[in-house]
């Protein structure tokens, strides 16, 4: 069974001594979110499954339309933040390898746009499952890293070169070798497209070898996972690990399960760009504690 995480969880958890994670919460909004924020504090955005080159008038009639608004939003934030992290599926995919680093030149040349320059990259299935990733490295670099910032250390995993979904062993051995150097109380945030438990596997919302990578990470006190993939926001925990997907820039997706088949919802008329945004994450490195806004896409 998927445990749910609510807003009222999240302020529970203030008093666990775990990272402390707040979304949508009354007084927290964009303007606010880095105010009284110290020097090692910092805050980023995440924007994920862009989906640059699809095409569905009955499911986006914007689609090459939302990318650039989604960057001018960005780009329009009173804070900029110290850094940009795209979780996959930047673009489309295609079976025609020109297309596909076509469409991946195409996204980079439309992301440049970003104030920001410190950008990172994670593939999603849509942009490496066909030729395992080498397209995408090849524009975008390596799909399997980790960096420091202020206190928190990030490590980007690839689900989605595997056209099966698994992180396999030679990447797991890179992720036990990355954490030897930290210490337990270390801030881990992991980026993936893929979630890292079974949301819904029928679905291919779950990683096959997951748990391996979880095993890894357990004995951290702070540890939180960024994803994409599932087209909605949603929080999840496994045992202290909290794992949190973002929403789409391109077409919302169903809860999981909730009907038969897995299928974008339809554009609303009434409501554009209804279920599409970003994310911006503001970090207290010395408090272990992340504040989550979530962004809605908005008719410029």
């Amino acid at each position: 069974m998927v445990a749910k995480i609510t807003k009222r969880d999240f302020l529970k958890l203030a008093g666990m001594g775990g990272v402390v994670f707040a979304s949508g919460l009354p007084g927290f909004n964009a303007s606010a979110q880095t105010a009284g924020m110290a020097a090692d504090d910092f805050h980023f955005v995440q924007l994920t499954d862009l989906h640059w080159g699809f095409k569905g008038p009955m499911v986006n009639p914007d689609a090459e339309g939302t990318l650039p608004k989604a960057i001018a939003a960005v780009n329009a934030l009173a804070d900029q933040p110290d850094f940009i992290m795209f979780t996959g599926d930047i673009t489309h995919t295609t079976d025609d390898p020109k297309e596909r680093r076509a469409r991946l030149a195409k996204a980079k040349e439309i992301i440049g746009g970003l104030k920001v320059k410190k950008l990172y990259f994670l593939n999603g299935e849509h942009d490496a499952a066909i030729d395992k990733g080498e397209a995408f490295k090849k524009i975008f670099g390596e799909s399997t890293y980790s960096f420091d910032h202020k206190g928190v250390h990030f490590i980007a995993l690839d689900n989605c070169s595997d056209p099966k979904a698994f992180l396999g062993e030679a990447q797991i051995s890179w992720l036990a070798a990355d954490l030897k150097k930290l210490k337990a109380d270390q801030p881990i945030v992991v980026f993936t497209h893929r979630p890292l438990f079974d949301l819904a596997p029928t679905w291919d919302w779950a990683t096959p070898d997951a748990k391996n990578a979880l095993d890894l990470l357990m004995p951290f006190k702070h540890v939180s996972v960024f994803y994409g993939h599932i087209h909605q926001e949603h929080h999840h925990k496994t045992g202290h690990i909290a794992h949190h997907a973002a929403q789409s820039l391109i077409f919302p997706l169903p809860v999981a399960l909730s009907q038969p088949k897995k299928g974008p919802i339809p554009w609303d008329e009434a409501a554009p760009y209804k279920g599409l945004g970003f994310r911006s994450v503001a970090a207290r490195p010395k408090q272990v504690e992340f504040k989550l806004t979530e962004h809605p896409m908005k008719k410029a």
